[in-house]
């Protein structure tokens, strides 16, 4: 490129390059630089792109001993930028510029590249390598940012950046490579999808105050991400659309502190077979609009919802039946504190979760739960057996052995002993409901009677009772001497226990003989003497098998 061909503006860039000076086209006035002005802009601060392209490309030597590079203020960059598959030496700095075409960087491999507070119809670096930093930090992007395969070896900055692109991908990163941190925050806002899908940050992942906006599917696409530190989705944070996070790794912890999740009737996060090293922060005016999901995910610390907000009511079509507002099927989790700002609307899946402490509100309880195969080393609050065993009977599946023996379990671990039998109690209760109508009696038999072998109790209640009854009828009534030649002493306790107990003898029955409404009283007891033992050995045996 001969320089009888450039414009003033572009002579003067050409003969800063070799020493990397910053040229500065602007007029001072802050308003009328904005580069969404750029059109109102004189030929003063055209800059062709075809110049950037030449001195990037090494068509001006660099002035010996100095640094140079192409750092721009304030221009209005026409025709295309292409650096695709090219190798770029030289860092590129350009700041309140706009671009009338998209700027082509795929393949490319290049230094630190600062595009800040810049107007771009789109930007395509797909599958570049940049040996430093990517700097858009306050740049206007439409129709796509395109770092899908990308390597960046320092820090990606998108801070303050507003990426539109509705009903496409805003920013298109699928496998993109990052060393340092990935700064999404400060004002960072996208309309259109985020996608992150097997990306790699060597550092930290910032959406603090991020704004996103695809309401029509994923607000974020992240799955199976891998962070070597910490998330951050907090400081404002707010989504429109599904925060998908599935099969995602975070070497540190996740903080989703305050930030507000919309997809009405839809999965507003999926972070299924999500794995973070340490804690998950749904809390402190954390709010979901839509179903909310851990189901596979582990935890290596806690998992808290401390004043959340979770809702997922019934849709339009099916009002009579609630959706899923926090699904948590198989977590394992060190802590699951599950104490939300008010009552989760919808209902909430915990079957088959590994837990060690579950802290949870009485308060804040869904009216309708799933706890089948849930499993929990220690209860906070413990509660009563009452009050547990109202958080059980809300289990949608109806009766499931296994929440009841849970809970038991956990009371004899904590010595609460009477508790964990109350808990037993109630499960064969529970089951008798759903039994078929001669097992239904027969469970009743022996719930009346030593309340399942849990209440033994009551077995020398109803014997004392029985007998106290038998023996003040037959004292006032005794049956006859049978003729056997002797002539015994009758004794109206003995004769009633006789009767009663169905084994052994006092030796009384065999030597009198009841008549008439005495005959069916002694038949009487000798029946429930009879249900009695069968109904204690039955208990014994359920209690001992267990012991």
């Amino acid at each position: 490129m001969r320089s009888d061909d450039l414009s003033q503006a572009e002579r003067t860039l050409w003969e800063a390059f070799t020493h990397g000076e910053s040229v500065d086209l602007s007029s001072g006035n802050a308003a009328f630089d904005d580069p969404a002005q750029s059109d109102r802009w004189g030929s003063d601060r055209v800059i062709r792109a075809e110049v950037l392209v030449a001195l990037l490309l090494g068509a001006q030597e660099p002035e010996a001993g100095q640094v140079a590079a192409v750092r721009l203020t304030g221009a209005r960059i026409v025709g295309s930028l292409n650096l695709g598959h090219a190798d770029v030496t030289v860092p590129l700095a350009l700041t309140g510029c706009s671009f009338d075409e998209a700027p082509h960087l795929y393949w490319a491999r290049l230094h630190s590249v600062h595009i800040m507070r810049c107007r771009l119809p789109g930007l395509v670096a797909s599958g570049a390598r940049i040996d430093g930093h990517l700097w858009l930090e306050g740049s206007h992007i439409s129709g796509g940012l395109w770092l899908d395969g990308a390597h960046i070896t320092g820090i990606l900055n998108l801070s303050a950046a507003h990426l539109s692109n509705p009903g496409g991908d805003a920013l298109l990163a699928d496998r993109l490579n990052v060393d340092a941190n990935v700064y999404c925050d400060t004002g960072f806002t996208a309309d259109g999808e985020v996608r992150l899908p097997g990306a790699t940050v060597g550092g930290q992942l910032i959406f603090r105050g991020a704004k996103l906006r695809n309401p029509s599917g994923a607000a974020l696409y992240a799955s199976r991400l891998q962070v070597a530190a910490n998330v951050f989705c907090d400081g404002g944070f707010t989504a429109q659309g599904e925060i998908r996070l599935r099969g995602a790794r975070v070497g540190g912890y996740l903080s989703l502190v305050g930030a507000v999740l919309t997809h009405p009737d839809r999965t507003a996060l999926n972070a299924d077979d999500l794995a973070v090293e340490t804690d998950v922060y749904c809390s402190d005016g954390f709010q979901s609009t839509g179903a909310v999901s851990f189901s596979g995910a582990r935890v290596g610390g806690q998992l808290s919802f401390q004043g959340a907000r979770l809702s997922n009511p019934s849709s339009p079509s099916s009002p009579e039946h609630d959706g899923v507002a926090l699904s948590l099927q198989r977590l394992q989790a060190e802590e699951l504190l599950l104490r939300p700002s008010e009552q989760i609307s919808g209902v909430v899946e915990l079957a088959y979760a590994k837990i060690g402490l579950l802290r949870d509100d009485p308060a804040t309880w869904p009216s309708r739960m799933q706890l089948d195969g849930l499993s929990y080393e220690t209860l906070d609050p413990p509660l009563t057996a009452r009050q547990r065993l109202d958080w059980l009977h809300r289990d949608t599946d109806g009766y499931q052995p296994q929440p009841y023996e849970r809970l038991a379990q956990c009371y004899r671990s904590i010595g609460l002993d009477a508790e964990g039998r109350s808990v037993l109690l109630a499960k064969q209760r529970d089951r008798r409901a759903i039994q078929t109508p001669p097992r239904k009696f027969w469970g009743l038999m022996q719930d009346l009677t030593v309340g399942y072998g849990y209440r033994p109790f009551r077995a020398a209640m109803w014997l004392i009772t029985l007998a106290a009854a038998g023996s003040i009828y037959f004292h006032l009534s005794p049956p006859q001497r049978l003729d056997t030649g002797q002539n015994p002493h009758f004794n109206a306790v003995l004769y009633t226990l006789d009767l009663l107990l169905p084994v052994g003898s006092l030796g009384q029955e065999g030597l009198f003989s009841p008549k008439g409404v005495s005959l069916w009283i002694s038949d009487l007891l000798v029946a429930a003497g009879f249900v009695l033992g069968l109904t204690v050995a039955a208990g014994a045996t359920r209690v001992l098998s267990r012991d």
